[in-house]
């Protein structure tokens, strides 16, 4: 049997553009996710959709055994910051002791190439811009702390097993749409400030809010990273490449610079024509001015080139996805 890729958290916004790039490229796809946050359309047709949760280790086996699995893209996550302190243990479970259980499952199954989603966040507060993926990682929340534990994990995993390989991605924050309409974003509720500027320009919500002008910016908003969704998908492909090396590796995914929050809003403006009215409140407790990371190493090792280096271009793409479906897959 032709071997399988197990694509976890398939059904959600980034797994399903990774499900999607990989139909195309002639792949088989086997999608794991329990619907708990994605969407059961936005699996494109082609791929095999199993309803199961991280912790169902012996049924995560048996499937990569039935499918012929011999490689792994792990994207189930619960990705909320704020959640995350206010119910730390259901992050550690699902984040962390989800992972261990998917490795379980792979080790039972014979299976030894995972690329992970890891974030950003697993640095915290405290760097300098750009980050480079030898900065301290020190995270200041249950999200980033879950996410690092996996990466310290696969650590240890890959010096106890010379055939074990895995790549480590981490990235801020990933925006845009399937450049033909087809896939999108939608959560809920929706955290991220392009689709929140875009559903003011679709009447949805009255105003934008800027959580403080008075940063050492040269706007005084906050400066932060932004990445395409297809262009992260492009970093994924070439990191399941990169697993015919062994052991690990890491990368940061970034193209290279940061944008303000007035820079995006004035991006949405110029896509919508929209005038977008935005208000000014209180600085947020520990956003930092900047905060944006390299993707040199991306680049000179792997190859990586982002195809979206423009913020209006980014935006375009979403913006398509938005009025084609302005309440998300519930249509």
């Amino acid at each position: 049997m032709e071997s399988s890729i197990l694509v976890t958290g398939g059904a959600g916004y980034i797994g399903s553009h990774a499900v999607r790039a990989l139909l195309r490229a002639g792949k088989r796809v086997v999608v794991l996710d329990n619907l708990c946050r994605g969407h059961r359309p936005a699996v494109p047709q082609g791929a095999t959709l199993l309803d199961l949760d991280l912790i169902e280790t012996d049924a995560i086996a048996a499937a990569l055994r039935e499918h012929n699995v011999d490689r792994v893209l792990h994207f189930a996550a619960l990705t909320y910051v704020g959640e995350s302190v206010e119910d730390p243990l259901r992050y550690y479970w699902n984040n962390t002791a989800g992972a261990v259980s998917l490795l379980q499952a792979m080790k039972q199954a014979g299976v030894s190439r995972l690329v992970f989603s890891s974030t950003a966040a697993t640095y915290g507060d405290a760097v300098a811009s750009p980050i480079v993926e030898v900065a301290e990682q020190n995270p200041i929340n249950p999200y980033g702390r879950s996410k690092l534990f996996v990466e310290q994990i696969l650590a240890d995993v890959a010096k106890s097993d010379p055939d074990f390989s895995y790549v480590a991605l981490r990235y801020f924050n990933v925006a845009g749409c399937a450049s033909d309409g087809s896939i999108g974003e939608d959560h809920k509720p929706e955290t991220h400030l392009v689709p929140i500027a875009l559903q003011v320009a679709l009447g949805q919500r009255e105003a934008m809010t800027i959580f403080g002008e008075d940063y050492p910016t040269p706007d005084g908003t906050c400066i932060r990273d932004y990445v395409h969704v297809e262009d992260l998908i492009d970093a994924h492909l070439l990191a399941l490449d990169r697993l015919d090396t062994p052991g690990g590796a890491v990368f940061n995914v970034g193209i290279g610079r940061g944008y303000s929050v007035q820079e995006v809003l004035d991006a949405v403006r110029r896509v919508t024509g929209h005038s977008l009215p935005a208000k000014v409140g209180a600085r947020r407790a520990g956003d930092p001015a900047e905060l944006w990371a390299s993707g040199d190493k991306l680049r000179s090792e792997l190859g990586w080139s982002p195809r979206y280096d423009s913020l209006d271009a980014i935006v375009e793409t979403a913006w398509r996805w938005f009025q084609a479906h302005p309440t998300g897959y519930a249509e």
